[in-house]
């Protein structure tokens, strides 16, 4: 019989070392997330508890050689990001983040000195970095930053705001990108600098295992040390969100597939007119579909993992993966708790914790519209955006 998870066997066309990768998060997560997400999600509590383990199985900075780091390939960082999902997005958020979005910038435009100060330690769950482009007015047009970084002698003064940013009231540094005399520029802003401040975002129903806050830049003094040397305007930020967007194709193909499979074991105990609700054809259309359009993500997504380590992987191929593999899980999760009627709604079932979390991978590392509107503008050629 197939997987009902893996219907065209993905995980035949792994490697033996990418295998043992999947197995080996999956474990943790297992014996480690599971048992205490939930409660997490309904305290508003991100388990930093866990923060030293998932760095002693290597999954921060992951792709990164050297500096402490694993070295690992495209394709097993992908794995890492859907075993994680699978237990809660804000597990997977935590370790996108520090990975893609912090360990990466130092690591592809930083000096020496930076990567030796800061990627040990945070490749160790030392240090936690957190990421700063979206501000309150809106984050799909990061052109029209209004964080601002002046140049006084040899320091960088800077003033400004960002918003919705993870990880960020636990971030012992930021990667702030601000606009400067010579376009966009990256920063490493660290806890405690006089002017730097990032209040904890509450009352959320969504990503509630995760810190979410605002930042707050208020004539921080940055020394010229500090300062991103080897990159200039929005290519910086943008390719940051590349490499994050290509984890969330496979993260949430994790969410899809423990939906899924907790409303697999429900249909066929769940019983209603004398039969298992597993046993009707409107149940089983359902499911098929649930399994089609996993099945279609999870080759997308294999694919596009083979492109990145073959160095031929396009900013628009990782737009049309996210947008579909984002729409596909959030879909599935809200028809599963529409399947699990009134359970539906019960933190003893996985669907509506997913369904919340969703509402924000669907939304944040671009929405879906700005992905909608990226493959246009690969089609005709010409940008509506």
């Amino acid at each position: 019989m197939l997987n009902p998870l893996d219907l065209y066997d993905v995980r035949g066309l792994l490697t033996e070392d990418e295998r043992a990768v999947q197995d080996s998060v999956g474990r943790f997560v297992d014996e480690r997330v599971l048992p205490i997400i939930q409660d997490c999600f309904e305290k508003h509590h991100f388990p930093r508890e866990l923060v030293q383990e998932i760095a002693d199985l290597g999954l921060l900075g992951s792709s990164i050689q050297g500096y402490d780091c694993a070295g690992l390939n495209a394709v097993s960082y992908g794995l890492i990001c859907q075993e994680l999902e699978r237990g809660d997005s804000g597990v997977r958020s935590f370790v996108s983040v520090q990975s893609s979005l912090c360990m990466y910038p130092i690591h592809a435009f930083g000096s020496e000195e930076q990567k030796q100060r800061w990627l040990p330690d945070m490749a160790r769950g030392r240090k936690i970095g957190c990421f700063g482009l979206t501000e309150p007015h809106g984050g799909s047009d990061p052109s029209n930053m209004k964080t601002r970084a002046v140049k006084k002698g040899g320091d960088w003064v800077i003033n400004g705001a960002k918003m919705w940013i993870t990880n960020g009231a636990i971030a012992d540094l930021c990667i702030c990108w601000a606009m400067t005399d010579e376009g966009i520029r990256g920063f490493i802003v660290e806890k405690g600098m006089k002017g730097f401040s990032a209040p904890e975002i509450e009352r959320k129903f969504s990503l509630r295992a995760s810190v979410t806050s605002s930042l707050f830049f208020d004539n921080v003094v940055v020394p010229e040390a500090n300062l991103l040397p080897n990159v200039k305007g929005l290519k910086g930020p943008l390719s940051c969100l590349t490499q994050a967007r290509y984890g969330i194709t496979w993260g949430v193909i994790g969410a899809a597939q423990a939906c899924l499979a907790q409303l697999i074991d429900y249909t066929k105990s769940r019983e209603l007119f004398g039969r298992p609700l597993a046993a009707t054809q409107t149940i089983q259309l359902r499911l098929a579909e649930m399994a089609r359009k996993i099945t279609l993500a999870q080759l997308l997504s294999h694919q596009l993992g083979r492109l990145k380590d073959a160095g031929k992987m396009q900013p628009s191929q990782v737009s049309l993966a996210k947008w579909n593999n984002c729409r596909m899980a959030l879909d599935i999760a809200r028809d599963c708790r529409d399947m699990l009627g009134g359970s539906g709604i019960s933190a003893e079932y996985v669907p509506i914790r997913h369904a919340l979390n969703l509402e924000s991978v669907i939304t944040y590392e671009g929405t879906e519209t700005i992905h909608q509107l990226t493959i246009g503008r690969e089609l005709t050629g010409i940008n509506a955006f």
